[in-house]
């Protein structure tokens, strides 16, 4: 049968179709934009919408990994129950299990895709990692022009997780069973400051990166330019929460996969071209 991965562009997704390939599964992609993939030549990827997925794209699906969307998987989520689908692996966030503003967009994107899934009726499997390693590419921009990265609280924790291992633990739940019911939290290996993930990068690419600290309005400004000005006053809050704070880490991803979880270090190394 086929497991169908959506949100094809993702660093998590592709991972997901990598480990499908490896583990001799069938993926197919939904994407709105296939050329923008960048998987395998053997992976069939179908342009589409999950709020109007064409009929095509569910048929013969068994499993379904699934991105919380912005625009709501319920209409989806419709059309996958009808089309014969048992099982849905939705990325979650650990957010959803913390005290916080309802308001809180991020809290709001991650409960209500959760709401829909159970409420569609067939088996689940939630993944709720913390903190995703890839956010760190955001400053890959100005490490490789000028060796720098500037944000706010430079001691603010994180408990960074890669995405291969959000990948595995959902390759887990999407061809073995037992994990129908089951919320997954998921962390990497360490509680990492963004002072120490910023020293981690410049090992991996061999020549030291600068933490410049910025102010609240400073960092605005730069969510701002990279499109996610909305976003700002949540991560500004979440950022001073974490201040010289550790996080605790989970062992989910040794639990499921039988290996320890990678290192911010490792994911640096394994990203180092982006930031050089």
């Amino acid at each position: 049968m086929t497991i169908l991965v959506t949100g094809g562009r993702g660093n998590v997704a592709r991972s997901v179709v990598e480990q499908l390939l490896s583990a001799r599964e069938k993926p197919r992609v939904i994407s709105r934009d296939p050329a923008a993939t960048r998987l395998p030549e053997q992976v069939e990827v179908v342009r589409g919408d999950l709020a109007e997925p064409p009929e095509s794209v569910l048929d013969g699906v068994s499993a379904v990994f699934l991105y919380a969307d912005r625009g709501g998987v319920g209409g989806f989520l419709d059309a996958a129950r009808s089309a014969g689908v048992e099982h849905v692996v939705l990325l979650s966030a650990n957010v959803v299990t913390t005290p916080g503003d309802p308001d809180d967009p991020l809290i709001g994107l991650h409960a209500s895709a959760e709401r829909a899934v159970l409420d569609s009726g067939m088996a689940w499997t939630f993944l709720r990692p913390g903190g995703f390693a890839t956010n760190t590419l955001a400053w890959a921009g100005s490490i490789r022009a000028r060796g720098v990265v500037a944000a706010p609280y430079p001691d603010s924790h994180a408990d960074l997780i890669h995405e291969a291992d959000i990948a595995a633990a959902a390759v887990r739940a999407l061809t073995e069973p037992g994990h129908e019911g089951r919320a997954y939290p998921l962390s990497g290996p360490q509680s990492i400051t963004q002072r120490e993930q910023a020293e981690a990068i410049g090992e991996a690419i061999g020549r030291p990166v600068e933490f410049v600290p910025q102010s609240p309005d400073e960092y605005r400004a730069t969510m701002a330019e990279l499109g996610m000005g909305h976003l700002a006053d949540t991560l500004l809050q979440y950022l001073a929460g974490q201040d010289g704070r550790p996080l605790p880490v989970v062992d989910t991803v040794e639990v499921l996969t039988g290996r320890p979880a990678r290192s911010f270090a490792q994911w640096a190394a394994d990203h180092a071209s982006d930031f050089r």
